[in-house]
């Protein structure tokens, strides 16, 4: 025979949540009854017990925080065999993974307080949406700034050119980029606009060619400019071997004849190299009878135009009949 059937054993309720048991303890000593102090100190006790627990998640959350962000730094320096690490990308890596953790540990925090994140999350994302809709620009700008850091197309430190501008980066955040122009005036350019743009890194190699233009007259030598040129560009050590300065005629203008002198120097001695180069040729072309041919303007003295001489009457031809005068202008006898 089978045996009647056993009734289920009752699943045991879950504890309630600490808030909640505080709250129903509060409500039993106001409204009164048997063992109101008991459920209200085991309420606390209880909400003791979870705020302690809450505690050791915030405090290890917090620690997993910088030790996720001193790893973080760490990969990337790893992940950058070519040169230094860049400080930039490693601590815009680092602060993100901190906070990622961070914000992991808040979210098991209020869990365990008996919060309930879906609706937090909810409405944080609802908020996000219409905060994204009404933040178009600078999301682009955070989106650019990212892009900018992922790429890196410039450094902090490097001189660059951004929208016609030369400037030295000062700062890079995901909003915008500082400039610092040769005259030490700051210049804020949105990362949108930077990464819309072209961009020239005058920073990023190590060496860089100089080209200069000079204009020598057509009755000069050619050959020996071009040999005192490249004579000043071999005596300055600042100037590279390989390649070999390169020196040759380039272009006949109206009234002179262009040479160019091209010639390779270190980043570091760029600048220097190039002004002396550029005084030690003009002096030497002038040493050497090579003037710099001067635009010439020539006036033309031109007479003045006389006006035309009054037309004389012609004689009248022999024997031609004079017209009788007309006796109306005949005067009278009388005298009148």
């Amino acid at each position: 025979m089978p045996s009647p059937a056993q009734p289920l054993a009752a699943l045991p309720e879950p504890p309630p949540e600490p808030l909640g048991a505080v709250r129903a303890g509060v409500n039993a000593i106001v409204g009164g009854g048997p063992d109101n102090w008991r459920m209200f100190l085991e309420a606390i006790g209880q909400l003791a017990v979870s705020l302690v627990i809450a505690a050791l998640i915030l405090g290890f959350t917090l620690w997993a925080s910088g030790w996720a962000a001193r790893l973080t730094r760490r990969a990337v320096g790893r992940l950058q065999r070519n040169g230094a690490p860049d400080a930039t990308l490693q601590g815009f890596m680092a602060s993100l993974a901190r906070w990622i953790v961070i914000i992991v540990g808040l979210m098991a925090v209020l869990e365990q307080l008996g919060v309930r994140t879906t609706s937090i999350l909810a409405v944080l994302g609802a908020a996000s949406i219409a905060i994204g809709l009404a933040l178009q620009g600078a999301l682009s700008n955070v989106a650019a700034g990212v892009m900018i850091l992922i790429l890196r197309p410039y450094r902090v430190g490097d001189t660059v050119e951004v929208n016609g501008r030369i400037g030295t980066v000062k700062r890079l955040d995901l909003f915008m980029t500082a400039l610092s122009d040769p005259d030490n005036l700051d210049i804020y350019m949105p990362n949108g606009k930077v990464f819309g743009d072209t961009i020239i890194n005058y920073s990023s190699p190590a060496y860089r060619r100089m080209e200069l233009h000079f204009s020598v007259d057509y009755d000069h030598d050619l050959d020996a400019a071009r040999a005192l040129l490249l004579g000043c560009a071999t005596a300055d050590p600042r100037l590279m071997n390989r390649p070999e300065p390169w020196c040759q005629v380039t272009a006949l203008s109206d009234s002179a004849v262009t040479v160019t002198l091209r010639a390779w120097a270190k980043l570091d001695d760029y600048w220097d190299a190039r002004f002396d180069l550029v005084q030690r040729a003009g002096e030497a072309l002038q040493a050497g009878g090579l003037e710099h041919p001067y635009p010439h303007q020539t006036a033309v003295a031109k007479a003045p135009r006389r006006p035309a001489a009054a037309a004389a009457p012609e004689p009248a031809p022999a024997g031609a009949h004079k017209p009788r005068p007309d006796a109306s202008q005949a005067p009278s006898q009388d005298g009148g």
